[in-house]
């Protein structure tokens, strides 16, 4: 008995010791979490659900303050904030990381994806695990990847049914080089633009349209400026969820474990809350006006044609080694 009492104490101990260790790894922590998108987007309940997440796993130590709707500026000043270490978190679309590390651009590659699921697959495995490996030395680290969406034109003039439609349209691009060569492929007009810059364009007609996501164009009331919503479905669009390389190497290991263990859970959601929000924006859309039209199926394989030689060319430029493994991946995830 009095060996058995012995181990039950040294049990107890050694769980005490490891529990204080693990509280002392824990620091009082208040993480400002930037992004672009209003409170009603899926990307903001995502924010919210990996705060509360976070703030369960350590006791209420690791405190989220969210910052939607362009608060700490726009995704590249955000970017930099990160990088600088005056910002703890973002979550951006990949499409931004294009300009310091180029190979992100392969996640624009129109009309690569047909699929949530072959989406899901491309970034959640090797390819998508491969361009977060790159982040590191350009001062970030990548949690992974939340949905925003297969992205859609809208316009002031006329539906876009088919690549001629876009010929002569003025339309606001992130600026992000795959997606103005893209659109100059179909001879538009494409102009780079801020996102914060948009809507004032498109009520001023200094541009005629742009191409986002349904819930990005129901949030930001795109439905007041622009006549015409037409589901082209060009790009998948993914957010990445970014931490400052500074603050991140400032956390000890358990705090960078439940950091990584809430982004993880919370990504399962955000996508589920996403893919559910665009569906019921389509009809949201319609009931404020506007016109909606599907692209035909050999319309939309018209349109990867001509986008091809785009996308040939820049792979061209990127690293063959990430340039094949994205073509097998994409291989596997089609069968």
């Amino acid at each position: 008995m009095k060996k058995f009492a012995r181990a039950a104490l040294a049990a107890s101990l050694a769980a005490f010791i490891s529990f204080s260790v693990s509280a002392q790894d824990v620091q009082e922590r208040t993480i400002k979490f930037g992004h672009l998108n209003n409170p009603d987007h899926p990307v903001s309940f995502g924010v919210k659900r990996f705060a509360e997440l976070l703030a369960a796993k350590s006791g209420g130590k690791l405190k989220v303050q969210e910052y939607p709707s362009n608060q700490l500026g726009n995704e590249l000043q955000q970017q930099s904030a990160l990088q600088g270490g005056v910002q703890e978190m973002s979550a951006p679309s990949t499409s931004s990381l294009a300009g310091i590390v180029k190979e992100f651009g392969l996640v624009d590659f129109p009309f690569a994806v047909a699929n949530f699921a072959q989406a899901d697959a491309l970034l959640d495995g090797p390819l998508g695990q491969a361009l977060i490996a790159k982040l590191p030395e350009k001062g970030l680290v990548a949690l992974g990847y939340w949905d925003l969406g297969f992205r859609n034109v809208t316009n002031s003039k006329h539906p876009i049914n088919k690549p001629e439609d876009l010929s002569g349209v003025k339309i606001r691009v992130i600026p992000n080089p795959v997606f103005l060569e893209t659109f100059k492929a179909f001879n538009a007009n494409p102009v780079p633009m801020p996102f914060t810059e948009l809507y004032g364009a498109l009520e001023s007609k200094a541009v005629d349209g742009q191409e986002n996501p349904f819930a990005v164009i129901l949030s930001n009331k795109f439905f007041e400026v622009n006549k015409f919503v037409s589901a082209t479905n060009h790009v998948y669009a993914a957010n990445i969820m970014l931490v400052s390389k500074r603050f991140w190497d400032r956390l000890s290991p358990t705090e960078q474990r439940m950091m990584n263990e809430a982004a993880n859970e919370a990504r399962g959601y955000q996508r589920q809350v996403s893919r559910a929000a665009a569906a019921k924006a389509v009809g949201e859309l319609q009931a404020k006006g506007m016109q909606y039209n599907e692209v035909a199926p050999a319309e939309q394989a018209r349109m990867r044609q001509i986008a091809k030689p785009v996308t040939d060319k820049f792979a061209a430029t990127y690293d063959p080694a990430i340039v094949k493994l994205y073509n097998d991946e994409l291989a596997r995830i089609r069968k």
